[in-house]
C-alpha cells in the first residue's frame, strides 16, 4: 500500500513526520548541542527544529485544530485546547538521540474527545515508520533524508503468550515497574527507547508495556493511537480508559499522565491489573 492509499487523515501526519525526521538528522549530522530545561530534562537543537517543521505542517493542513507540542509548552506554558487537538513530541527519546542508539522517534497524534484517533510514530535513524487510524495500523520503511517511504504493511497485535512478554523503557525503567514485572510473573522483557515500545506491542513482538513512572501526554498519544488501531488497548492501573486533555492529567504538571498498561491482547487486563503495583 502506498502513501496515497492510507486513510486521508494519516497522509499529512506522515508527511510532517518525514520532514521532521529530515530536520532531526540534519541537526544530528551537524553535531549535538545539548541544553537542560527547567525540569532538568535534556533538549537539543533537533527537538526545536523538528517541532518547528511539524507545527508549520499541521497549521497549514489543519488551521482550526490547536497544536500542543512539548517544547512550546516548556517555553510558553500550556495552550488552550478544545475537544480536538494535536499532541506532538518532536523528538521522543532525547536521551537515546544523545547516546546515538537510534531509538528516538517523532510522535504526532490527533485527539478527539480525549481519545487518540490517529497517530504517527517515525524513527528516522532506524528508517521505520508506524501509523494508525480508523482501526487500521501499518508499518513502513522510510528514508528521512530523501523523504521517501516504502509500502505500508498492515500490523496487528498477537494473542497473549504464556507467560506474556513485556517491553520496557531502556532509559526510564522505574523501580516500581521492575517490581510490577516481577509480581505479574513476567520472565521475558525487551528494552527499547521512546514510543517504539507501543509499536513493538502493536506489531506482535511483545504482549504488554507497563509504565509505572512519569510520562507526558505527547510521549504516549501517537503510540497509543497506533496500538489501538492494531487491535490493542491502553488502560490506567485500575482498568479505566487512558484518556488525554487537561481533565485527564495524572500528575502535577500540565499534560502529565497517570501510570498505565499498554496491552496487545485485551484478555491480559484482568491478570495484570490484579498484580500488585508495588
Amino acid at each position: 500500500m502506498s502513501l496515497s492509499h492510507l486513510p486521508p487523515l494519516l497522509q499529512p501526519l506522515v508527511e510532517a513526520s518525514l520532514a521532521a525526521g529530515r530536520a532531526i538528522l540534519k541537526s544530528y549530522d551537524a553535531g549535538l548541542s545539548v541544553e537542560t530545561k527547567a525540569d532538568e530534562s535534556p533538549v537539543t537543537e533537533a527537538d526545536r527544529a523538528s517541532e518547528k517543521v511539524i507545527d508549520t505542517f499541521l497549521r497549514e493542513a489543519f488551521p482550526d485544530i490547536p497544536v500542543v507540542a512539548e517544547e512550546a509548552c516548556a517555553a510558553h506554558g500550556p495552550p488552550e485546547t478544545g475537544d480536538r487537538f494535536f499532541l506532538v513530541d518532536p523528538l521522543d527519546g532525547t536521551k537515546e538521540y544523545i547516546t546515538g542508539s537510534g531509538e528516538f522517534t517523532v510522535n504526532i497524534a490527533l485527539i478527539e474527545d480525549g481519545h487518540p484517533v490517529a497517530g504517527v510514530v517515525f524513527a528516522p535513524a532506524l528508517g521505520t515508520l508506524y501509523c494508525g487510524a480508523g482501526g487500521k495500523a501499518f508499518s513502513a520503511e522510510a528514508d528521512a533524508r530523501t523523504g521517501t517511504v516504502g509500502a505500508f504493511l498492515p500490523i496487528h497485535v498477537r494473542a497473549a503468550q504464556e507467560p506474556p512478554v513485556a517491553v520496557a523503557s531502556r532509559s526510564h525503567l522505574s523501580p516500581e515497574t521492575a517490581v510490577f514485572l516481577d509480581r505479574c510473573g513476567c520472565i521475558d522483557s525487551r528494552s527499547i527507547g521512546s514510543s517504539l515500545k507501543f509499536c513493538l506491542v502493536a506489531e506482535g513482538e511483545a504482549d504488554f508495556y507497563p509504565r509505572l513512572g512519569p510520562t507526558m501526554q505527547w510521549d504516549t498519544a501517537a503510540g497509543q493511537a497506533v496500538l489501538q488501531a492494531a487491535g490493542g488497548k491502553v488502560v490506567k492501573l485500575d482498568g479505566t480508559p487512558f484518556l488525554y486533555g487537561r481533565p485527564n492529567e495524572g500528575g502535577p504538571r500540565p499534560f502529565e499522565n497517570p501510570f498505565f498498561l499498554a496491552l496487545g491482547d485485551a484478555s491480559l487486563a484482568g491478570t495484570l491489573i490484579e498484580a500488585p503495583a508495588a
